[in-house]
């Protein structure tokens, strides 16, 4: 994967190989995770080949729950006949304490070998240096597994990188409709101020005008989305320059979608203009997409 690559926390990949009398098989898939779990299953014997593959998963991935599996399997070849030639010695020494009857015949050597014990079937083993050639092979093998795996997952995030640059596109668009609505600019905001202290004039005679006016004013100051609409602005460039740069963005992406959320909801709290409102609306529904699609990023 490449600096530039926006990945997916997504993907699944499968490798063979065989090397002797051996044939194994990876299997690699990874789903959305916060950080980087990893879960390695390797069958027994074969720990140094574990300890190896986990740090090279580790090396290439920096989040998702990643499960990986090998599985091994030798031929059957036929092992070599042995005679226990200690346990033969100690039934002969046995057979010797025994008085045997009339009736009996001697032991023969076809009937003590047949005994179980006296001759064992030993199976071919590895030697070190077959060994250490089948774990290369197997790790080589889990390279080309893991460049699959990786492969499948920018793929992925490359088509999800287009999706969330729409999305921005869409707030960016959002933010501009609601800088340059009508109902926020002061004279409308000074406007539907005075109409207000106007009907509270008219129903409440005992209101001090002067407190009033001074009211109006605090609260036309609180009503002002220049900060939200100006940090929308910046988070914005912010997560566009995080696609384009590329990497494992999904942290610092995931962050930004929580601050698009924040300045949002204090958007529509503050908005006392009906289209405002309606835009503020739309803003929310987009973040919370962003918010969804971000969560799958690595």
């Amino acid at each position: 994967m490449t600096s530039s690559a926006v990945a997916s926390m997504t993907g699944f990949a499968r490798a063979r190989g065989s090397l002797g009398p051996w044939s194994y098989a990876w299997e690699l898939k990874s789903v959305n995770a916060k950080g980087l779990d990893l879960r390695l299953r390797v069958p027994p014997g074969f720990d140094a080949v574990e300890i190896k593959a986990r740090a090279a998963i580790s090396a290439r991935l920096a989040r998702g729950s990643a499960f990986a599996s090998l599985s091994a399997k030798r031929a059957e070849a036929e092992g070599a006949a042995r005679v226990n030639r200690a346990a033969l010695d100690r039934l002969l020494a046995a057979l010797d304490d025994v008085p045997l009857h009339a009736s009996l015949r001697p032991a023969s050597l076809d009937g003590l070998l047949s005994i179980r014990g006296v001759v064992e079937v030993v199976e071919p083993e590895d030697d070190d240096a077959q060994r250490a050639a089948l774990e290369a092979s197997m790790l080589a093998a889990l390279e080309a597994a893991l460049k699959e795996l990786l492969a499948s997952r920018c793929a992925e995030g490359s088509a999800l990188a287009v999706v969330l640059g729409e999305r921005l596109t869409r707030i960016a668009a959002l933010t501009a409709q609601a800088d340059a609505a009508p109902g926020r600019q002061p004279e409308a905001v000074r406007r539907r101020l005075a109409q207000q202290v106007t009907r509270l004039l008219e129903t409440a005679e005992t209101l001090d005008p002067a407190r009033l006016h001074q009211e109006a004013v605090l609260l036309a100051v609180k009503a002002d989305i220049r900060e939200e609409l100006d940090r929308l602005k910046a988070h914005v460039a912010g997560a566009q320059k995080l696609l384009a740069d590329g990497g494992p963005i999904g942290r610092r992406l995931d962050f930004l979608a929580q601050e698009f959320s924040r300045e949002t909801n204090t958007l529509c709290a503050k908005s006392n203009d009906p289209e405002l409102t309606s835009i503020g609306l739309e803003l929310k529904i987009e973040v919370e997409q962003l918010r969804e699609q971000v969560q799958n990023v690595e």
